[in-house]
C-alpha cells in the first residue's frame, strides 16, 4: 500500500499526467461554458459522455507530448486548448448569425460570415466571450505556475530509464483508452442513457453526426469537429432500408376525385435494378400515398404563374402602411398563417431547391451547389414544360453565392437571367444591392415582349432586403427619412427601407401586368426564404410581439394571389416543401404525388405540419425539439410517445430519403429507367379513362 501511496505520487510529478489534467480542465470548461451559453443542459448524461471524450483525447494529446520539449508541449497545450474554445465561440457565433451550426461540409458559407463580418461580429453576444476563459487561465498557469512547480528532466537519467518510461506511458495510455472507450461506448448504448424520442440514435450519430445541433447535444463540440472532419475527408452514407408496403392508389373518394397512375413501368424497374440504394429508393416512394384530386384541382389551369422567393422577407412585412402592394395580394389572395422556412446550410439556396423541388436538402451541407449538375424531372420547371408552358428564372445578383445558371438549367428552367443579363446595376453589399423594382420592371418586359403565346411560367429571387443592416447603404438609406417618425433601431429601419423597395417592386409587378391586360390571367405566388438573419431577435420584437423561440422567428409568409379570388386565410402549418404540389394540383399538371416530400395543402388529407432542418416539427398539438428530444404540448390533448415516435419515423424516412436520393442522382435515374423499362398502358388506359397517367 505505501509503495502504490509513493507511485501514485511520483506518477502526480510527470508530465503525462499533469498535461492530462491541463487539457481535460481546458477542453471539458470550455464544453461545460458552452452547453450554457447554448441553454443545454449541464446535468444529463449527454455530459457524462462529454467528460469521457474530453479525458481520452487529453490523455492522447498528453502522450505525444509528454516525449517533446517542454516549452513545444505548453505552447501545443495553449494551442489545442484555444482551438477547441475557438470552436466553441465560432459555433454560437454561427447558430446565433445563421440559425444552424457549422459544418465543414458548409465551408462555403463562411463567406456569409466573411462577406458580413461586421454584423456577425455585432450580432455575438458579449457571453460567448466567456468560451475563452479557460484559455487565458490555461495560459497564466503555463506562463506562471508550471514550470516551477516541477522539473521532470531529472527524473530522465539514462537511456534504460527513459525506455522504461516510453513502454510505461504506452502502456497507462492503453489502458485509460480501453476503459474510457468501453465507458463511452455503454452511454451511447445503455438504453436508459438514451432519449427515447431522438430523431437519429446516438449508434448512428457518432458514426455519422449528420444533424449538427443533435449531435453537439449528445457529444459536445469537441467530438463532433472530430466527426465532422472525418465524415468531409471520408464521406459516407448511412445505409437505409425499407420495407415496401403495399397500398391503396387513393383512398375512397369519387371517381372524379381519383389518381390513377399506372405502375407497369416502374415495377419493371424495380424488377431489373440491381443497385440495392436504387431500390431502396424505388421502393420508398412508389409506396407512398397518391394524392386524389380535390375541389381545387384546376382552379387555375392554363393561367401564367410566377413565383417569387422574397429575400429576407418575414412577417413583419404585413403592414398596410409600409408595404401597401404585399398587402393587397396578402389580403386579398390566399395567405397561410402558420407558413415557415426553415433555415439550413446555404439558407437561400437549399431553401429555393426546396421550393422547386418539394425535396428536403441535406443538412450540412450547401446542397444546391454540391450536387447543383443533379437533374429533376419532377422539378416545378419541368411540370410546367411538360403542361406547354415555357419556363424562366431570374435573380437580380451574380453567381458569388450560387451557381444558379447550372443549377435552374439542370432543374429544367427553359432561361435563366442573372443580374448581368438584366441589365440592372449593382455594386457589393455594403454599397448597393440591385433593385427590386428594377427587377421586377425588367422581368415583365422579358415575359412579355415575345412572339411566343404559349402560357409563362417563372420564378423570381429577390435581392434588395438582404442584409448588411448594420451599415449604411443606398437602398438601406433611401427611406430612412420616411421612417423617422418610427422608434426603432437603425438596423431595424435599415430593413424596413430595403423591404420597401420589394414592396415597390410588387407594384411595378402588378402595374406592368394590367397595362399589359395579363394580369388577371396570372398567378402570383410568394413566400419568403428567411428572416433577415443577422438581425437580434430582440431588434425584430420591435415588430413581431409574438414568442420568436422555438423556431417562430422562422415564421415567414406565403400567399397565392389572382385578381378576383375569393380571399382566405388557411391556419394550416406549412412551408416551401409543399409548394410544387399544391400548384400542381391547381394547375391541374400531369404529375407523381408520390415523388415529393411535401403534400398538396389543399387536399383533405393534408397533415399540419411544418418541419425543420434538424428534424425538429411541430403544429397545432406540439413542438418536437430535436436537439434535445423534447416535446412542448400546446393543447389539452397532447401526443403520447407512440404517437411522437410515429410522426418522428416518418419526418426521419423523408428526410433520410430525400438526402439519399439527391446524394445519388436518383432522379435523373428513375427518368432513365422508365423509359428503358417502359411498358405500354393502354389497356390501363383504356379500363381507367384520362385519369390515367404513366409512373
Amino acid at each position: 500500500m505505501i509503495k502504490m501511496i509513493k507511485r501514485l505520487k511520483q506518477f502526480k510529478k510527470t508530465t503525462l499526467f499533469r498535461y492530462t489534467l491541463i487539457l481535460f480542465v481546458g477542453i471539458m470548461s470550455g464544453e461545460l461554458i458552452f452547453r450554457a451559453c447554448a441553454h443545454m443542459p449541464i446535468f444529463s448524461y449527454p455530459t457524462i459522455r462529454i467528460v469521457l471524450s474530453s479525458l481520452f483525447i487529453s490523455s492522447f494529446f498528453a502522450y505525444l507530448l509528454s516525449f517533446t520539449n517542454k516549452i513545444f508541449a505548453r505552447i501545443m497545450i495553449g494551442l489545442i486548448i484555444f482551438l477547441t474554445n475557438f470552436y466553441g465561440y465560432i459555433q454560437l457565433g454561427f447558430n446565433n448569425f445563421l440559425g444552424v451550426y457549422m459544418s465543414f461540409g458548409t465551408s462555403s458559407q463562411l463567406g456569409a460570415v466573411v462577406d458580413y463580418i461586421k454584423d456577425f461580429l455585432h450580432s455575438i453576444k458579449l457571453i460567448y466571450y466567456t468560451n475563452f476563459i479557460p484559455f487565458f487561465l490555461v495560459v497564466l498557469y503555463l506562463i506562471f505556475v508550471e514550470k516551477k512547480l516541477y522539473n521532470p528532466d531529472r527524473f530522465n537519467i539514462t537511456k534504460e530509464h527513459k525506455k522504461y518510461k516510453f513502454y510505461l506511458k504506452t502502456l497507462n495510455l492503453v489502458g485509460t483508452s480501453l476503459v474510457l472507450v468501453s465507458l463511452y461506448y455503454l452511454t451511447i448504448t445503455l438504453d436508459f442513457m438514451q432519449n427515447k424520442l431522438q430523431l437519429t440514435s446516438n449508434k448512428d450519430l457518432i458514426v455519422n453526426p449528420s444533424v449538427p445541433s443533435t449531435a453537439i447535444n449528445e457529444f459536445g463540440t469537441t467530438m463532433f469537429a472530430f466527426g465532422d472532419i472525418r465524415v468531409t475527408l471520408f464521406p459516407m452514407d448511412e445505409q437505409l432500408t425499407f420495407e415496401r408496403t403495399n397500398k391503396k392508389q387513393n383512398k375512397e373518394v369519387a371517381k372524379e376525385y381519383a389518381r390513377v397512375i399506372d405502375d407497369a413501368s416502374w415495377e419493371n424497374v424495380i424488377a431489373n435494378e440491381k443497385n440495392s440504394t436504387y431500390n431502396t429508393l424505388n421502393n420508398y416512394f412508389i409506396s407512398q400515398d397518391i394524392t386524389s384530386k380535390n375541389d381545387f384541382t384546376g382552379l387555375f389551369k392554363g393561367k401564367n404563374v410566377i413565383v417569387i422567393m422574397l429575400e429576407s422577407i418575414d412577417d413583419m412585412i404585413i403592414d398596410p402602411e409600409l408595404f401597401p402592394n404585399f398587402y393587397k395580394m396578402y389580403t386579398e389572395g390566399w395567405h397561410w398563417e402558420n407558413n415557415y422556412s426553415p433555415r439550413n446550410s446555404c439558407a437561400t439556396g437549399n431553401n429555393e431547391m426546396s421550393g422547386m423541388l418539394s425535396l428536403y436538402t441535406i443538412n450540412n451541407n450547401c446542397t444546391a451547389n454540391t450536387y447543383k449538375r443533379n437533374t429533376y424531372y419532377e422539378s416545378i420547371f419541368n411540370l410546367f414544360n411538360n403542361a406547354g408552358y415555357r419556363t424562366t428564372s431570374m435573380h437580380d445578383y451574380t453567381e458569388a453565392y450560387y451557381y444558379r445558371s447550372t443549377i435552374h438549367k439542370n432543374m429544367g428552367s427553359g432561361k435563366y437571367y442573372g443580374v448581368r443579363d438584366l441589365g440592372i446595376s449593382y455594386s457589393t453589399e455594403y454599397v448597393n444591392w440591385a433593385s427590386d423594382d428594377d427587377f421586377m420592371n425588367k422581368a415583365v418586359d422579358i415575359l412579355t415582349n415575345t412572339d411566343d403565346e404559349r402560357p409563362f411560367m417563372t420564378w423570381l429571387t429577390t435581392v434588395s432586403a438582404h442584409q448588411p443592416y448594420s451599415s449604411s447603404s443606398i437602398l438601406g438609406d433611401k427611406y430612412l427619412k420616411d421612417l423617422s417618425s418610427y422608434k426603432y433601431p437603425t438596423e431595424l429601419k435599415r430593413w424596413l427601407s430595403k423591404a420597401k423597395v420589394t414592396d415597390d417592386g410588387l407594384g411595378t409587378l402588378m402595374r406592368k401586368l394590367e397595362e399589359k391586360g395579363i394580369l388577371e390571367n396570372t398567378v402570383i405566388v410568394m413566400y419568403g426564404d428567411h428572416y433577415p438573419y443577422g438581425m437580434k431577435k430582440s431588434t425584430i420584437k420591435n415588430i413581431l410581439t409574438y414568442d420568436l423561440d422555438d423556431y417562430e422567428v422562422e415564421r415567414v409568409p406565403f400567399v397565392i394571389y389572382t385578381p378576383g379570388m375569393e380571399a382566405k386565410s388557411y391556419t394550416e402549418y406549412t412551408s416551401y416543401i409543399n409548394i410544387v404540389p399544391t400548384l400542381a394540383n391547381l394547375f391541374d399538371l400531369s404529375y407523381d404525388p408520390r415523388l415529393y416530400m411535401g403534400h398538396d395543402l389543399l387536399s383533405d388529407d393534408y397533415e399540419s405540419l411544418v418541419v425543420f432542418a434538424d428534424g425538429s416539427w411541430k403544429n397545432e398539438r406540439a413542438y418536437y425539439n430535436a436537439s434535445n428530444g423534447r416535446v412542448k404540448n400546446y393543447t389539452d390533448n397532447p401526443y403520447s410517445n407512440e404517437e411522437i415516435k410515429a410522426i418522428n419515423e416518418k419526418v426521419s424516412y423523408k428526410m433520410k430519403m430525400s438526402s439519399l436520393a439527391i446524394k445519388n442522382n436518383y432522379f435523373n435515374y428513375l427518368e432513365n429507367a422508365l423509359e428503358k423499362y417502359k411498358v405500354e398502358s393502354n389497356v390501363v388506359a383504356q379500363a381507367n379513362g384520362d385519369n390515367t397517367q404513366e409512373g
